[in-house]
């Protein structure tokens, strides 16, 4: 399992690098209507589930529990597409739909990263992913009244947060990797 963590370790930048761009446009433009944020955000949802899939079938034949990582990426597709199928959704539903796929994704990181604890240092950065999707998702539960602009606030600091995690957990499985790394691989 952990080498073919480490040998897709890029995915995480990827994903990492999405998170951010995502977090960066939803701060830049806080007066974004609710429409332009929804289809920002099922665009950032739906990536991150599609490059969640990849990883996890890439992942089957060395990681027993490979279908955690395929059921979050499944969550993120299917929360992306409802987001592009209703576009005129009320605040209110956007609210609830951001906070459950954010719930949902931080659990199922946590879970992930408590199986990782045998296989790598460091999983604490998968974990801290999680716990900051569901603390987004118990504030936006807890508040449901924000308006757009706070919702967006809301929303960039946690993709900003979310990246960076998961670009440093990246980085960590890169320099883990002997075929990336010549001091591990001296041949």
């Amino acid at each position: 399992m952990i080498r073919t963590l480490t040998r897709n370790w890029w995915i995480f930048i990827i994903r990492g690098l999405f998170a951010i761009i995502f977090g960066v446009l939803a701060l830049m433009w806080p007066e974004l209507t609710l429409f332009a944020l929804v289809w920002l955000f099922g665009a950032y949802v739906l990536a991150d589930g599609v490059f969640q899939v990849y990883s996890a079938i890439s992942r089957r034949e060395d990681f027993d529990r490979w279908w955690l990582i395929l059921l979050e990426g499944l969550f993120g597709i299917v929360f992306g597409v409802l987001t592009f199928a209703w576009p005129g959704i009320t605040g209110l539903v956007l609210l609830i739909l951001i906070a459950a796929w954010a719930f949902l994704t931080g659990m199922l990181e946590i879970s992930a990263a408590i199986q990782l604890r045998k296989e790598i240092e460091n999983e604490w950065l998968l974990a801290f992913s999680g716990v900051i999707s569901i603390v987004l998702g118990v504030l936006m539960m807890i508040w449901p009244a924000a308006s757009a602009v706070a919702l967006a606030f809301m929303i960039g600091i946690y993709a900003i947060l979310f990246g960076a995690t998961l670009i440093l957990l990246g980085f960590r499985l890169k320099n883990m990797n002997p075929e990336s790394n010549p001091l591990m691989n001296p041949s």
